[in-house]
């Protein structure tokens, strides 16, 4: 420890204290410690001196032209304090608080990357890059409040659907990070937000257009101007009502010829079974098979599967006519075609592979119709024999 001094540092004497000859020291009356090292070239120094278990340690505070002597002699004091402590003499820079940036980048590589299908990737991806980054980025996880949230939802009104996608991975981001302790609980800025109402898109086909596809899958399948399992793809999501995924990742190996099923193993409400009907039999024999390339529908580069079904769906499309008509219309049109024969609402939701009874539910108004398109007929044929005059209309 330095030698008790009578002087007490003021900014009036540490103006005035100069080394002669070689650099010195000076120390505080009031706080043993506590001194400024003067150097030959004028240059002052705070400095603190103080013994802990490590032993004697001394440090420097920063120049006399910095900050008052008041506030560097409270300064000092919790630094003796530490040093006698065992602790570091000053405290580790507390850590930036982690930015929604810093939280999208976690999120994409220890979430998304890990644990979404690859739709389900590509959409988060897109709603993060395109719009969650450009509005909260830069803001500190902290800052994010209800407020925030709704002005990028309000901003993207124009396009519900978006909206609602930008809300949902945000709220999932907002989750993973009360998880992985970026953020204390409860504070979700995403709660109170509410939705958009999306429009349903409803479209079935009718026996009429089914024929106008399959005479235009026919002729492009004839003319070579479309690749062969671009057009038995199409095929096969017409006659099983499968995802397109679920298609087009299909290998040889998930068609069980001798249980007469298709085995989706990564099905997107989990592992499931897909009768092998008859049609998708034909359908299926009539697809060259190539040594060593486990996908039923090849891409245009050797050993590849189809990935992408986008390019070739528009010419399908282009070609019958049907302009309007989606890929997941196909399996819309699966679902009213199994209504329309008679089968129930819990049949469909297997044959689709509905996890929810409720998902299934989107097709309850057909139900009805086919029940009110039956009751009809039922009491037409009643009526011929007990209403007068009904025999001889009908």
């Amino acid at each position: 420890m330095p030698r008790r001094s009578t002087l007490r540092l003021t900014k009036r004497i540490v103006e005035r204290l100069k080394a002669e000859g070689r650099d010195a020291i000076f120390w505080d009356r009031d706080l043993a410690g506590f001194g400024v090292r003067v150097h030959t070239t004028g240059r002052k120094l705070y400095i603190v001196q103080s013994r802990g278990p490590a032993g004697l340690k001394r440090v420097t505070l920063g120049t006399v032209d910095g900050e008052t002597i008041d506030r560097r002699r409270r300064e000092a004091a919790l630094v003796i304090d530490r040093i006698k402590r065992g602790d570091d003499p000053f405290p580790p820079e507390p850590a930036p608080e982690p930015t929604v940036a810093d939280l999208a980048e976690r999120c994409l590589e220890d979430y998304v990357a890990v644990r979404c299908r690859p739709k389900t990737a590509k959409n988060h991806r897109l709603a993060i890059r395109h719009h969650i980054l450009p509005a909260l980025g830069t803001k500190a996880l902290n800052e994010v409040g209800p407020e925030d949230v709704a002005a990028l939802h309000h901003a993207l009104r124009d396009r519900p659907a978006a909206a609602n996608q930008a809300l949902r991975v945000l709220s999932r981001m907002f989750s993973l990070a009360e998880n992985w302790g970026m953020m204390p609980p409860g504070r979700r800025p995403t709660r109170h937000v509410r939705r958009y109402c999306e429009a349903s898109r409803e479209r079935f086909l009718t026996p009429e257009e089914y024929r106008r596809l399959g005479a235009a899958l026919k002729k492009l399948e004839a003319s070579g101007s479309t690749m062969p399992s671009a057009v038995a793809a199409v095929r096969l999501l017409m006659l099983t009502g499968c995802r397109s995924d679920e298609i087009l990742t299909l290998k040889w190996d998930d068609v069980d010829r001798t249980a007469r099923v298709l085995r989706l193993r990564d099905s997107k409400t989990g592992p499931r079974m897909v009768p092998l009907t008859g049609p998708v039999l034909q359908v299926l024999d009539g697809i060259e098979r190539e040594d060593g390339v486990p996908w039923v529908l090849r891409g245009a580069r050797p050993g590849s599967w189809l990935a992408c079904l986008s390019w070739h769906w528009r010419r399908i499309r282009q070609e019958s006519g049907l302009h309007d008509v989606r890929v997941h219309d196909l399996r819309h049109s699966y679902a009213s075609r199994a209504l329309a024969l008679g089968e129930g609402l819990p049949a469909i939701g297997r044959l689709l592979g509905h996890a929810k009874v409720a998902t299934s539910a989107r097709y309850a108004h057909l139900v009805r119709d086919a029940e009110k398109a039956a009751a009809v007929r039922t009491g037409d044929s009643i009526a011929a024999q007990i209403v007068p005059g009904r025999a001889k209309a009908a």
